[in-house]
């Protein structure tokens, strides 16, 4: 039968990971998980409470915005969290963030636009933008710039858009205010859309992430309830979106979606009043990061991006290994530790990178570190 060349993406490699580490458990294997970037806690208990109660009444569709009182709700913890007036008109609830990067492709670009992302990023991005129709424009990014995307990509991309993330996905890295105006002058001035990935705010060590509302208006705000508020499977998100898209935006989702489901709605409400259980969990994330930091060191993984927010460490393998899919395959067949390669962030430069998540519990992570510890000493790659 005839296909589209649509479908014809790349695998989310982590995916497959996972799939390879849950089979190993079905063998009877103890796995350690470190490959996938979903907290180890569930929703906020108070939160899953209330909506106990709200399961007695019928959860139909919603409007295709969201629900009003969520989007009220996102809105004042914009005034709480960023000093930001936002309107309540302006924020639209999503089937999850990739809900608002399939709504926000599709309402910025025509066919064969120029979007640019850094590499490495969440590899979604690349996948997501090839199956509506757009080009990828993959942008290599350094050290010395915090793995980021820097303002004259812009102009030398030549690109119809750009696609940041603070912190990102896999590096934690962070864009500070000066930083983040930067890109969104350079993107104004050469009429290009801003996207700025959102969804591990709330994540951070010392230091708050700057939104891009922060320094500008002109631009598509996406996040999600998965990572800071702990509802991965949930599939809610919401994004912000300027004043006179919303319509656009309105009439696509109504289409392509009807509504984010009303369940995930409610609670989703309810789970932005917990930020106490929720910030015990980033004082998790945050015992996790103090033990990888020196445990990955200490095993030999030396050289690392800085992990400013969310929970991944990503490292340099290149020492060990031309081939990061295959070092991921032997740590997780030798050692019981599913790891992500970093091919899944970047196709260039990602076989001499594996990404750690340390979303899990501290035992767990505890428990993976010396597993890795005994592997590389088995092999030869460190003394320790």
């Amino acid at each position: 039968m005839r296909s589209s060349t649509r479908g014809d993406v790349d695998p989310f490699i982590v995916m497959d990971v996972m799939e390879a580490a849950r089979a190993a458990e079905d063998a009877g294997r103890s796995i350690i998980h470190m490959e996938v970037g979903q907290p180890g806690t569930g929703a906020p208990q108070e939160a899953l409470e209330l909506l106990r109660a709200d399961l007695d009444q019928p959860l139909g569709y919603t409007v295709g915005l969201g629900l009003p009182a969520l989007r009220r709700r996102i809105a004042q913890h914009y005034g709480d969290i960023y000093d930001v007036d936002l309107d309540p008109g302006r924020v639209v609830i999503t089937a999850g963030a990739s809900g608002a990067f399939i709504l926000a492709f599709s309402a910025l670009f025509d066919n064969d636009a120029r979007v640019g992302l850094g590499l490495p990023c969440y590899p979604s991005y690349r996948q997501i933008l090839r199956a509506v129709g757009l080009k990828p424009v993959e942008i290599e990014t350094r050290a010395r710039g915090r793995f980021q995307p820097q303002p004259e990509d812009v102009a030398a991309h030549d690109l119809a858009g750009l696609i940041v993330a603070s912190p990102a996905n896999p590096t934690g890295t962070m864009l500070n205010e000066a930083e983040l105006t930067a890109l969104a002058d350079a993107c104004a001035a050469r009429d290009a859309a801003l996207i700025s990935d959102e969804i591990y705010h709330g994540i951070g060590y010392g230091t708050r992430a700057v939104s891009a509302l922060e320094v500008t208006q002109e631009a598509y705000v996406i996040n999600s309830f998965s990572k800071y508020f702990s509802m991965t499977g949930w599939r809610c998100g919401w994004m912000v979106v300027p004043e006179d898209h919303v319509r656009t935006v309105e009439r696509l989702a109504q289409n392509l979606f009807i509504c984010a489901p009303h369940a995930s709605q409610r609670l989703a409400l309810h789970a932005m009043d917990c930020r106490s259980e929720l910030d015990g969990n980033l004082a998790v994330y945050q015992a996790n990061r103090t033990l990888l930091l020196d445990g990955l060191a200490h095993a030999g993984f030396e050289t690392m991006a800085p992990p400013d927010g969310a929970f991944y460490i990503y490292a340099d393998v290149s020492a060990y290994t031309d081939d990061s899919r295959v070092m991921a395959a032997d740590i997780l067949d030798k050692a019981g530790v599913a790891v992500t390669p970093g091919l899944d962030f970047d196709p260039v430069a990602g076989h001499r990178w594996l990404r750690f998540s340390y979303a899990g519990r501290t035992a767990d992570m505890a428990e993976g570190l010396d597993r890795l510890q005994r592997y590389m000493k088995a092999h030869g790659r460190t003394e320790a």
